[in-house]
This record gives C-alpha cells, structure tokens and sequence, in this order.
C-alpha cells in the first residue's frame, strides 16, 4: 500500500519540479509573469526557476529581425506620384515595453505596428523632397531620416529599429508613359540645344580659318612680290654690267627685241624690200648709233625698225 501511495506522489512531485525549471536560449529573452505581472527579466542564457502554476514565462526572440514593409504611393513636393516599399531591420531591447505595447500578439502584432510607423515616416520624408531626390542614385540620407523617425516612434513598443532602405522607388504604371515621353522630350530638347551649339562653334572655327587663310595668302602675295620686284632689279643689273662690258651683245639683243615686237603671234606677215635693214644685221646695228650702257636698274628700251 505504501509503494503504491508513493509512486503517485513521485510522479507529482516530479511534474511540479520539472515545471518550475526553464531554460533561455542564447538567442532569446524571457519576462517571467505572475497574474499577468511582470516579475523577473531574463536576458542572460542558462537556467531559471518559477513557481508552477501561478508563474509562466514568455520568451522573445533576442535576434535581429526583418520587416517588408507594402508598395506605398506617396507623393513628393513637385506632386508627382511615386509607388515606394522599404525594408526595415529592427530588434527588440525592451522585453517589458515590447510586452506592454503588443500583449499576448508578439512579433505578428509588433510587425504591424512597426509597418504603420515605417509608412508615416516615409510619407513624411518623400513628402519633403522632390521626386529627383527619391529617384537619384545616392538615396542615403532620406533612408537615414525615416530609420530616424522610425526609431524615435517605436522606442514605445520597446523596440530599436537598426537600419532601413528603400528597395523600389518607381512611378505608377498610369503615369510610366507620359514621364517617358516628357523625359524624351528633354533630351531631343538637350540634343538640338548641344546641335546649335556646335553649329556655333563649327562657323567660329571655319570663320577663323578663313580669316587666317586670306592673311597667309596676302603676306605670301606680299612676299612673292618684293622676291620678284629684288629678282628684277638683279636681272636689271646684271644686263647693265653685260651691255657695258661687251656693247655688240647689247646691239643684238636689241635687234632680238625688234624681231620679237615686228614678228608677235598672229602677224607673221612683213611686207619689205631684200635691201631693208630688217635683212641686214650689219647696217641695223649702225643706225642704232653709238651704243651706252645702260644704268643700274633700268631697261633697255625695245628697238624701232625703220
């Protein structure tokens, strides 16, 4: 009868000790409650005792936690609408807030208070700033005010809100097609502007290079004539000091010189007698008359037939 009555008690004495021992995982936090009432904290990991039936603990995750938060439309200051999710990384640093705050609905009832939070605050970031702004590549500081605002927001739930990023910012599909059109615009707009503008400069160029071609070609133009002008004044002297030297080369160039002008292209014809000087070399050169030399830089004036 005693073994019998034992065994029972064993039993219960065994279901009561082993009800009053609980263990914390590393990853988690435990609030030890008494009637609803917060009586122990646990955030170290190991063993703890609780009274059984009149106390129960509660565990939260002590990890860093993910929020996605829906696509949201918010419209900036230059009124053009724009569709924008995030993602939010949060932890929770007060289990007796996050227990106050969110009762028996834990991490599913704090997600949805958190999404709350994370869209006013981009409301009220995007509502502040252009659409370049959210559109442009380095979107940092405006992710940075609404982790700010979050954070400050949700210090009431007991919970630290780490980090978040937009991951889309894009425009409605109603509105895609005439933002690329009117985007279209501004560049053909851009294009014909930077067209004009080498037209501009393509004429300034040609204009200087005209400029410079016609001040080369008139110094070339000078040049070439003072050459031409000092070549004649040497030829002049040089037939000077040769009509000096020998005056029967300077009486048969003149005669050269009376042909050349009697017989010009076109009037081959000279009508004259056999016994005309024009025949006789030897009288052609006495009725020249004495012969001088000619000064430096003159020329010699053609001859005249009689």
């Amino acid at each position: 009868m005693r073994a019998q009555f034992l065994i029972p008690v064993g039993v219960i004495a065994l279901a009561v000790g082993l009800s009053s021992v609980y263990t914390v995982d590393e990853r988690e936090k435990a609030l030890v409650l008494q009637f609803g009432e917060v009586k122990q904290v646990r955030t170290e990991p190991g063993l703890g005792f609780k009274i059984p039936l009149i106390q129960q603990v509660v565990k939260y995750d002590d990890r860093i936690l993910s929020l996605m938060t829906q696509p949201l439309e918010v419209t900036p200051l230059d009124d053009r609408r724009l569709v924008v999710d995030a993602f939010a990384r949060w932890r929770i640093t007060s289990p007796v807030k996050f227990r106050e705050a969110v009762s028996t609905g834990g991490e599913t009832f704090a997600k949805s208070r958190l999404d709350g939070i994370l869209n006013n605050a981009i409301r009220e970031v995007m509502g502040s700033v252009p659409s370049t702004a959210v559109l442009s590549d380095d979107r940092t500081p405006l992710m940075n005010q609404i982790r700010d605002i979050a954070r400050r927001e949700a210090a009431a739930l007991g919970v630290d809100v780490i980090d978040v990023r937009l991951t889309r910012t894009d425009l409605p599909d109603q509105n895609l097609a005439a933002t690329y059109a009117r985007m279209r615009a501004e560049r053909e707009r851009e294009a014909a502007d930077e067209r004009a503008r080498g037209g501009e400069a393509a004429q300034r160029v040609r204009a200087a290079a005209d400029r410079t071609v016609i001040e080369l070609t008139s110094e070339a133009r000078k040049q070439s004539e003072i050459i031409r002008g000092e070549a004649d004044a040497e030829r002049n002297a040089i037939y000077a000091e040769a009509y000096g030297k020998d005056p029967s080369f300077f009486a048969f160039t003149r005669s050269l010189q009376f042909y050349a002008e009697s017989l010009k292209p076109g009037s081959s014809s000279l009508v004259t007698e056999p016994s005309s000087l024009y025949f006789d070399y030897d009288r052609f050169v006495k009725s020249l008359g004495p012969v001088e030399a000619v000064p430096t830089g003159e020329t010699p004036a053609p001859a005249t037939g009689q």
